[in-house]
């Protein structure tokens, strides 16, 4: 059996490097094959759908980087592969976009070409990167409320609150791309919530409050929520330090990141079917069938299932899946109420960035993006249910409790919490989800193999997560009998 190599992470297990058109389908049974697609820009010949009994090789549910990635593995090695996508385009949980006059992300955003996955692919395709333009001010609470800081003493505050919440990691995340590496150390920390750690550590009020803006927004809105894990990983594979926990924002695709998924498509060129949602996977044993909504029904020896975590409830699953993905799936791993905000204001704010209190806003996190005309625009992001993105009273509330007045011309959002193809934003694990989930959530059940950005070893929620775990989903598919 061909095998894919993939020897990126074990070389980075225990250290880091240094530095028109997507197509929409005329209907809810328009198949699509890729012809001609160029890194920018991409045109699809539509075809009649294919018979009921027409037979495919492989058929991979979702066409987010997971799955274009799992996709071009397979057809390197000569399978034939039909790619089911529920929206009307490409891309999962990355969508470029744009809004005020500029190319704007939607969804997964930074990059870094240290990421061995991602970075292996913008080398692969001649993919630049762009530079977020540097903030002016730091605006961080206070006991006393807000209060603007220098960036090196703002974000150096940060820092040292963050060294001393990580502490130990070097040696529980000796190799951060085998996370169980060290599952001695890992036992107890893995119980703890990211509220369990900062309770441990005794820090002052002013101390907590430069970190539990962000421990919360990660978690999901609440401290408690998210796994201490989690965000140690995240740290860990950055680097162990605050410099290489800053670099994890900021760099994005020149191009936008459909610029490096419609270069992974244009490769591959497998059949693409969009406006497709999956009902029902069943796996008979020697074929698996996948149902759509609208009834249609396709089969193939293999399928590798490449959505959310929190999206597999959605699916009927026949056999059901094994225990860790049933697990999985009830818990959820995706950050349920996430949106992210794009905010176009008059200058006078300028160049800031705002971090919240736990608690203390909706909108926790907030910096800027680009110049304008008019003033400027920043990208923000909220867990806060009770947020209306589209209204710019309470947007406009929110951000002046971060200590910024800004008077907004347009908002810009989407709520991927009730998005039906998402049901969650970015991966955060769960108090105890590393521990008792993995390795075995990342194995397959029967003929059918499973890849997404919340399940990796690595850069879980980041797009190399997504790119890592296509990667795995692909062999192990090439290695079903």
């Amino acid at each position: 059996m061909t095998e894919i190599h993939d020897t990126r992470s074990a070389a980075l297990s225990s250290r880091r490097p240094s530095r028109r058109s997507l197509l929409k389908a005329a209907g809810a049974t328009a198949l699509v094959t890729a012809a001609g697609v160029g890194a920018a820009q991409a045109a699809y010949a539509d075809e009649a759908p294919a018979a009921e009994d027409a037979s495919y090789d492989v058929i991979v549910i979702g066409a987010g980087y997971a799955g274009v990635t799992a996709a071009r593995e397979l057809r390197a090695q000569g399978r034939r592969v039909l790619v089911l996508e529920a929206r009307d385009r490409i891309g999962g949980r990355t969508w470029t976009d744009s809004f005020a006059g500029h190319q704007v992300e939607m969804g997964g955003t930074w990059v870094e070409s240290t990421q061995p996955h991602i970075g292996a692919e913008l080398k692969r395709y001649g993919i630049t990167l762009e530079e977020e333009h540097p903030v002016d001010r730091v605006l961080l609470p206070t006991p006393t409320g807000p209060r603007e800081f220098t960036p090196e003493d703002g974000f150096g505050r940060i820092g040292a609150v963050l060294d001393r919440l990580f502490e130990g990691s070097r040696e529980f995340f000796e190799r951060p791309f085998e996370p169980l590496y060290r599952q001695d150390l890992l036992q107890d920390l893995d119980k703890l919530s990211l509220r369990d750690k900062l309770n441990l550590l005794g820090l002052t009020a002013e101390e907590e409050l430069l970190v539990n803006g962000q421990t919360a927004i990660y978690s999901g809105g609440s401290s408690t929520t998210g796994a201490y894990t989690m965000l140690a990983h995240w740290w860990s594979l950055a680097g162990w330090s605050n410099e290489g926990w800053g670099e994890t924002q900021r760099w994005r695709m020149a191009g936008g990141t459909g610029s490096l998924l419609w270069a992974m498509l244009d490769e591959a060129r497998p059949a693409l079917r969009l406006n497709a949602p999956v009902s029902a996977v069943t796996d008979t044993g020697s074929r698996v069938y996948v149902t759509l909504k609208s009834g249609y029904r396709y089969r193939a020896d293999k399928v590798v299932v490449a959505v959310p975590v929190n999206v597999w409830p959605t699916i009927k699953f026949s056999p059901a899946l094994p225990a860790a993905h049933t697990t999985a799936a009830s818990q959820g791993i995706a950050v349920p109420d996430a949106v992210k905000l794009w905010i176009h204001a008059r200058g006078g704010a300028g160049r800031f960035y705002g971090q919240g209190a736990e608690g203390g806003t909706p909108i926790p996190m907030m910096m800027p993006f680009k110049e304008t005309s008019e003033g400027l625009v920043y990208v923000a992001f909220s867990t806060d249910p009770n947020l209306d993105p589209t209204n710019r009273a309470q947007v406009t509330d929110a951000v002046r409790r971060l200590g910024a007045e800004i008077d907004i011309l347009g908002l810009h959002a989407h709520d991927w919490g009730r998005d039906p193809y998402a049901r969650g934003g970015w991966a955060f694990r769960k108090p105890r989800q590393l521990t008792s989930l993995y390795p075995d959530v990342l194995s397959t059940s029967g003929r059918v193999a499973f890849a997404s950005g919340d399940l990796a070893n690595g850069w879980s929620g980041f797009l190399d997560g997504a790119v890592e775990s296509g990667l795995r989903a692909a062999r192990q598919t090439l290695g079903l009998q």
